[in-house]
Parts: structure tokens; C-alpha cells; sequence
């Protein structure tokens, strides 16, 4: 994964001073990054294993869609409210300052389905915890989570406790 973390670039300061962003632009616009980001992701994920790949907004987009045909599964995306045409069921998660939603379409999910739900990084684990909450919700099973980046330093893990957890680099 040391080819990876070498295409992600950091950015110091950025959204705020103090915060270091990692930037994933660098690595999706390298053919040989994307595809060994791509392979990892769905590395130890057996497809009779997983019914339908979820992906969180914004980010989950880039990579849950290809990592779902590569599965020969369907794609579902969670979104920020009133993005979604159809009726939906949503949570509310804590942020560090405040709370923010997600939604789904309610009929996204069936009872039962397994669900592997894929980001780009698992920082604080507030967003992915809120989603397989919308899974469980709906009846689904969170069948594991595949994440590019954890920043091992945020403890994001532990609020995922009891579910397999891949992240392809650590920080």
C-alpha cells in the first residue's frame, strides 16, 4: 500500500490551519493508483458475501460504484438531505460541532441484504457509524466497511466495533 499512500498528497492548513487534509485527487488521476485502490478495496470481500456496495457522499461516489462491479453487485448511494428523489429514511449523526443528516431511499436496502459500505477515509467514525445504522434501519447487515485512509490517530474504529473494517493506508 506504500505505492498508494505515495500518490495521496498532503495538504497542511487546509480546510482550517491546523488540519492536515490528505488530498486523493493525486492517486485517482493515476491509473495504476486507482486500480491498486480499486483491487484493495474489494481485496478479502467474497461477492457471495455481499448483496449491494453502498457509498457515502461525496467521496464514497468515487469509489463504491467500481468497487460494486467489480463484485457484480449494485450500487447504493447515501446522500445529504433533500438529494434524493424518492421517499427516504435518514439519521441524524454528531459532528464535532453540531449534527449533521444522511438519507437513503427506503426502499434501497431489503430486509437481510449484506451491505459493504465504502468511503474514502475513516476519520472520527460518526458518518460510518450513522450509516450502518441507516442499513440496520432498513433491515439490511452491514456485511463490513473498505475504506482508502484511516487516521488511526481519531480512534474512528472503535465506533465500529464488531464489524470487519479494511483501510488500504494509515496515517
Amino acid at each position: 500500500m506504500d505505492q498508494i499512500k505515495s500518490l495521496i498528497r498532503e495538504i497542511p492548513d487546509w480546510p482550517k490551519p491546523g488540519i492536515l487534509f490528505y488530498d486523493i485527487t493525486t492517486l485517482m488521476k493515476d491509473s495504476a493508483g486507482l486500480t491498486a485502490v480499486i483491487a484493495g478495496l474489494q481485496e478479502g470481500v467474497k461477492a457471495e458475501d455481499v448483496d449491494v456496495v453502498l457509498g457515502i457522499e461525496a467521496r464514497g461516489f468515487f469509489f463504491a460504484p467500481t468497487v460494486a462491479h467489480a463484485l457484480g453487485k449494485g450500487f447504493v448511494p447515501v446522500r445529504k438531505p433533500k438529494k434524493l428523489p424518492w421517499e427516504t429514511e435518514s439519521v441524524e449523526y454528531a459532528l464535532e460541532y453540531g449534527v449533521d443528516t444522511l438519507e437513503i431511499h427506503k426502499d434501497a436496502i431489503k430486509p437481510g441484504q449484506r451491505v459493504l459500505i465504502v468511503d474514502d477515509v475513516l476519520a472520527t467514525g460518526g458518518t460510518a457509524e450513522a450509516v450502518a445504522k441507516l442499513v440496520e434501519k432498513l433491515g439490511g447487515k452491514v456485511a463490513g466497511f473498505a475504506f482508502v485512509i484511516e487516521l488511526d490517530f481519531l480512534n474512528g474504529r472503535e465506533k465500529l466495533n464488531g464489524y470487519p473494517i479494511q483501510s488500504l493506508v494509515h496515517y
